[in-house]
């Protein structure tokens, strides 16, 4: 049985080159390719593939929130993501969308196909490097958090601010605590998320609808 295919992702080029490495499999048909979330989702019903190759990088509607949306579906075809984002954060929000497959960019010429092959059959498939992420996180039982969500709503204030561009005085002065403790506060963000600098935490922030 022939294993119908959506591409959706932003780049021409990548969408082009996924074609081609999947259509070499005389088992796989690449049925549709979409350049955004909003078009992913409207295609799923109109073309039925079995599975869905999906960027999370996406215009209007990204990866991760389409993901969600095709799940609901009745009948919903799998989900692999396709990303050149690694973090625990990703690959968490990518899981409990309802992405049955986690496959980073830089791996894709030697594992889309496999991929492809086993989330079709009803497998997870993660690469390596995250495969053994999650192992670690243990991203995948229920009730599992990833790092935005371990955050506290004290914490999300003042990350708020930080990428407002507000300095410690004036966080201490919107949210009637000391400098001392924003000082405290911006550390345990840097701490919990693993990050080492204001550009990456506004970064973090803004990837994550944080800001």
């Amino acid at each position: 049985m022939t294993i119908r295919i959506l591409l959706a992702d932003d780049h021409a080029i990548v969408r082009d080159g996924l074609r081609a490495l999947l259509q070499a499999d005389p088992g796989m048909e690449v049925v549709g390719s979409v350049a955004d979330g909003v078009e992913a989702v409207t295609s799923v019903a109109r073309l039925k593939p079995d599975v869905v190759v999906m960027d999370i990088n996406m215009p209007g509607l990204n990866g991760i929130e389409a993901t969600a949306q095709i799940s609901k579906l009745r009948p919903a075809p799998r989900v692999l993501i396709l990303s050149m984002h690694s973090s625990s954060e990703h690959v968490y929000r990518a899981l409990h969308a309802g992405a049955l497959g986690y496959v980073l960019k830089e791996s894709a010429a030697v594992e889309v196909v496999e991929a492809v092959r086993a989330v079709a059959a009803g497998r997870r498939y993660l690469s390596g490097d995250v495969a053994e992420m999650v192992r670690e996180a243990d991203l995948t039982r229920a009730g599992g958090r990833g790092p935005a969500e371990q955050l506290s709503a004290r914490e999300r204030q003042v990350l708020k601010l930080v990428v407002e561009g507000r300095g410690n005085k004036e966080i201490a002065q919107a949210l009637s605590i000391s400098v001392r403790t924003v000082e405290t506060y911006r550390s345990r963000l840097m701490l919990k998320l693993a990050l080492h600098d204001l550009p990456a935490l506004v970064r973090f922030a803004q990837e994550h609808g944080l800001d």
